[in-house]
């Protein structure tokens, strides 16, 4: 089976435990494909070049970066350079013989340009935004990853997909990993990023809505703010593309893995597959960064 793990770009994440726990998971014979983010290192670049971020809110108060022409150069050098190289280094340095991709190699992800998105601004006015190049993702090249799977490779891929009139798309990582584990036909999708689940109450870390079923996550979808609404709609594209489950949390993928955050199941009898019960396994070749 295929294992795809997404790791979060936002502020204090620390990829190298899980580098180090998906290259356990590689030596033990598990298929995985790495999905990340870049959202912290683009506002950061963002910042030092002179061009700082944007964002657009929907009427339907979902948020996203305006990524104008120079916006998606930064985001590119984020994504594409700094963030991917790194984390293919980092699973070099562990026995892993992982290949870095951006969406545009190869065709792997395909999307359609949102040419008209409609945003509010702050004086309550609702503006057509024609110049943001931002997408929705169409199309995986599943065969491409599964060739390199077969050939002991792991796929690291960047969150930059080709547009229909081959144009350079910032896409949403979360739902690039959604997308990509329905067309691997994979498990499980684990998105790790810096909050411990889905939480009932945004002040109290201890409130996380352990178990979801498909069926009823359309009711949860309010408890969602901010970034987690996205990954919300993620976990539900990846559920409909034949995903069995999406776990969604913080910290160690292992724990991730057995139910210490938010499971969202297809059905309820996939809920039981996350175990309560969890023990960190000893981990050798520590990489420090």
């Amino acid at each position: 089976m295929t294992l795809v793990v997404k790791i979060g770009g936002g502020a204090g994440i620390d990829a190298t435990p899980v580098v180090e726990e998906i290259a356990r998971l590689v030596r033990e014979g598990e298929r995985v494909v790495v999905v990340h983010g870049g959202s912290q290192l683009t506002n950061e670049l963002s910042e030092r070049l002179g061009h700082p971020m944007q964002v657009l809110t929907a009427p339907n108060g979902m948020t996203s970066r305006y990524t104008d022409a120079e916006t998606l150069r930064i985001y590119a050098m984020a994504v594409a350079g700094q963030i991917n190289t790194e984390l293919v280094a980092l699973l070099q340095r562990c026995g892993v013989n992982a290949v870095g991709l951006a969406g545009v190699d190869g065709q792997l992800l395909r999307a359609r340009r949102k040419t008209a998105l409609r945003a509010v601004m702050p004086d309550g006015r609702v503006r057509v935004v024609r110049d943001d190049y931002s997408g929705q993702i169409e199309q995986v090249n599943a065969p491409l990853l599964r060739l390199l799977l077969e050939a002991g490779y792991t796929p690291v891929v960047a969150p930059l997909a080709l547009g229909l009139e081959g144009e350079r798309l910032n896409v949403d990582g979360d739902r690039v990993a959604a997308a990509v584990a329905a067309a691997l036909g994979a498990e499980t999708l684990a998105i790790l990023t810096n909050v411990p689940g889905l939480l009932r109450d945004l002040a109290d870390p201890r409130s996380v809505v352990p178990t979801i079923v498909a069926h009823e996550l359309e009711r949860y979808l309010s408890y969602a703010q901010g970034r987690m609404r996205k990954k919300l709609l993620g976990a539900q594209e990846a559920l409909a593309g034949g995903v069995r489950r999406v776990c969604i949390g913080s910290g160690s993928l292992a724990a991730v893995l057995a139910g210490a955050g938010t499971v969202i199941a297809a059905s309820s009898s996939c809920e039981a597959e996350a175990s309560p019960v969890y023990q960190q396994p000893a981990l050798s070749g520590e990489v420090r960064r």
